[in-house]
């Protein structure tokens, strides 16, 4: 059998994997996770439940297949944001992308993870999985970026992190939210940051939470 023969039966694969995914993104935002059925799945991808079940074993595979496309999207960004520019070229674009720009649906999306995340272990491993890798990446960057020997990268990222996720919640409660304000903050918060300047009330005190 011939490589090409073989190619169309895997793109056909992937382009089906994808529809269920992009239907999945739709009764997800619309019903949240637990009010969404394998057959709503079904019915808005334009197949059976029974191929669905061919593609993933259970709903929360399609959540787990979710989380990985929008890590995938989002280390897609990351490259095309390094070939084009200069670290700071891509930490405001991924600001820009992920937070000043965000859709309401994927901000509820999101938060429905989150809230997932509280009640399924799987998913909440996984949520923390990629908790980590973002942190490791932020603090990397911000790392790279700093210019003061005073910059805390680690501080910085905490405090940025509150942030973004003030963002998120916000643009998903409210559908005229304007992020502007947050927006001009975050990087006000990140210059500061940068240059040693972080103020040291703002800074996670790990002893509060013993």
């Amino acid at each position: 059998m011939s490589a090409g023969a073989l190619a169309e039966p895997r793109a056909s694969q992937a382009t089906r994997r994808q529809d269920i995914l992009d239907a999945a993104e739709i009764c997800f935002v619309r019903n949240g996770f637990h009010r969404t059925t394998m057959q709503d799945l079904a019915r808005q991808a334009g197949m059976t439940a029974g191929n669905i079940y061919h593609y993933f074993k259970s709903k929360e595979a399609v959540v787990f297949g979710l989380a990985e496309h929008e890590r995938a999207r989002g280390a897609a960004l990351v490259a095309e944001l390094a070939r084009a520019g200069d670290r700071r070229a891509i930490l405001t674009g991924i600001i820009a992308q992920h937070f000043a720009e965000i859709p309401r649906d994927v901000a509820v999306l999101r938060i429905d993870l989150w809230s997932e995340a509280t009640r399924n272990p799987a998913i909440a491993t996984m949520h923390e999985r990629f908790e980590e890798e973002g942190r490791a990446f932020f603090i990397d960057l911000l790392g790279g970026l700093a210019t003061s020997p005073d910059c805390d990268p680690a501080a910085l990222y905490e405090t940025m992190d509150a942030l973004m996720k003030g963002i998120i919640v916000n643009r998903a409660l409210a559908p005229n939210y304007d992020s502007t304000l947050a927006v001009a903050q975050l990087h006000a918060v990140i210059d500061a940051g940068l240059a040693g300047r972080l103020s040291t009330s703002s800074r996670p005190d790990p002893e509060a939470s013993r």
